[in-house]
């Protein structure tokens, strides 16, 4: 099915039937209507390879995260990455994943650069001093980072106010009247983790609390289990914890249930980051930290992507939400 017969039947140019089916916005949205309607109705599809070509664009995105540690173990992360997926596919914007290690002497995103095999990059999990959006912006490429940074020169991010969460949090806590607050961390320096953790300790640091019961570790549920056995076991333990993530989260709540802890007589308050994963055996409705749905992350990273892609101030594209608190049954 060729355009001539679409443009024949419409009475139009094929010009004008091939620049509305591609988007362009000097056809009018009437005529770009009609025209998508007769294609669909004829099953008509472009040739994408082609329209590629012509225009100037791969129609790939690629999404830069790092090996160590691991994101793709935390589901938080990975329904993230379906929703972009899903997203940037209803606009037939393939997304493709790119695993990167940072002692490397060669990174592979900037494989995807120099050969541009794709229209621009999502940077996951960045760094307060991040090499890899530094070396993006020398090669001049676009890129959104999830996350702030400290760079030279201005560029596209989408965030969530961590540091506000955990800040949040502690406070919510120290207002029931606790002293003694734990908080499990990933031990890492990646931006999001350092905003959590310094949250919880300026709580803590304005209301004249010790942080001694900060614990930092690897994303797991067993260093989420094992830490909080073992604050649990010292002689003045915590009476309250808060998670950086819901992995730790899921493990110090299976600690505290086994111990008749998370709820009861004698609770230790607990407020899990993003809250207890979708498969975790524990049933009792845990205080969150909410950052919005996955659905609505993936929607608006997708959204500002496109809008980088088609050359969109970068000073538009810098999108700070605010997280939401979730008192539950414990806390």
């Amino acid at each position: 099915m060729s355009l001539k017969a679409i443009a024949k039947e419409l009475g139009l140019s094929v010009t004008t039937v091939s620049r509305a089916l591609n988007g362009y916005d000097d056809v009018s949205r009437e005529t770009r209507a009609r025209v998508e309607a007769e294609a669909q109705r004829r099953g008509y599809r472009p040739n994408t390879f082609a329209r590629r070509l012509k225009m100037g664009k791969i129609d790939a995105v690629g999404l830069v995260f790092p090996v160590h540690p691991v994101p793709l173990n935390n589901s938080v992360f990975m329904d993230m990455v379906g929703e972009i997926s899903h997203e940037l596919a209803r606009h037939e914007i393939d997304l493709l994943l790119i695993a990167d290690d940072d002692l490397a002497d060669k990174h592979s995103y900037m494989r995807m650069v120099q050969s541009r095999r794709v229209d621009a990059l999502i940077v996951a999990h960045t760094l307060d001093r991040d090499p890899r959006l530094e070396q993006l912006q020398a090669a001049n490429f676009p890129f959104l980072a999830l996350g702030r940074s400290q760079l030279p020169q201005p560029y596209a991010w989408f965030d969530f106010d961590n540091y506000a969460g955990t800040h949040q949090a502690a406070r919510w806590l120290i207002a029931k009247g606790h002293r003694r607050i734990a908080f499990l961390g990933e031990s890492n320096n990646q931006a999001f983790i350092t905003q959590r953790r310094q949250g919880y300790l300026d709580a803590l640091q304005e209301a004249g609390l010790s942080a001694e019961w900060l614990r930092a570790m690897p994303p797991s549920r067993r260093e989420g289990y094992t830490a909080t056995c073992d604050l649990l076991a010292l002689p003045e333990p915590p009476t309250a914890i808060i998670t950086d993530c819901n992995t730790h989260g899921d493990g110090a709540a299976m600690a505290l249930s086994q111990r008749g802890r998370l709820t009861g007589d004698n609770p230790v308050a607990l407020i899990v980051y993003d809250g207890l994963p979708q498969d975790s055996i524990v049933t009792t409705e845990v205080a969150a930290v909410i950052q919005s749905t996955r659905e609505g992350v993936g929607r608006q990273i997708a959204d500002m992507v496109r809008q980088l892609i088609s050359g969109e101030d970068i000073a538009r594209l810098q999108v700070l939400w605010q997280p939401a608190f979730s008192p539950g049954e414990t806390a």
